[in-house]
């Protein structure tokens, strides 16, 4: 766990952070969303996330980085006390396989038991290959998180260059930061209304 001091005030906000090349992006989906709504932030990375992003370069932009399952967190850290301390928690990106496990309910990892744990407003903001969103199976996943009450809008599509491929790839992803922090405002605001 990596912690900066300060007085909270405005929402509190619980960011899950995924295994995915777009969580790179995160640090300007955090200095938007503070720019905008205020509040403290909290982010809980997935042990796949880290490898994309270190926890260290998370912690300029957030007042808590929670990543890995050392036992000597869980005081501070378990998923119970994770989600009682938030007002919206925000999965930004969110992988097929995250949509999938909370779509069935499962925990294989901290943020999605704390997800399980929640009762304040959950949304997600997938992203993945465009084959992979259009699989009937993932929108069915996505179908079943908003029956059951979370929030996924839909992706945006871009273009970006795949080092792989060597060529464009055209996927959904992320709305823009600004997009993403009306969202946020939104759900807060509905919920204090």
């Amino acid at each position: 766990m990596i912690e900066n001091s300060g007085i909270p005030t405005g929402p509190r906000v619980l960011v899950g952070a995924t295994g995915s090349v777009a969580v790179t992006a995160l640090p300007a989906y955090l200095t938007e969303m503070r720019s905008r709504l205020g509040g403290t932030y909290t982010v809980l990375m997935t042990h796949t996330a880290t490898t994309f992003l270190p926890p260290t370069t998370v912690a300029i932009h957030a007042e808590r980085v929670v990543s890995g399952e050392s036992p000597e967190d869980w005081p501070t850290d378990k998923p119970s006390r994770l989600a009682a301390g938030h007002d919206v928690v925000v999965v930004l990106p969110a992988t097929a396989n995250m949509l999938a496990a909370v779509a069935t309910g499962a925990a294989p990892n901290r943020l999605t038991t704390v997800i399980l744990s929640t009762t304040c407003p959950v949304v997600y903001f997938p992203s993945m290959g465009a084959a992979m969103w259009r699989k009937p199976a993932v929108q069915r996943n996505v179908a079943q998180i908003r029956a059951d009450g979370g929030h996924v809008p839909e992706p945006e599509w871009h273009d970006s260059y795949d080092v792989g491929s060597r060529s464009m790839s055209h996927h959904p992803t992320m709305p823009p930061p600004p997009e993403v922090a009306k969202i946020v405002g939104d759900l807060l605001a509905a919920q204090s209304a």
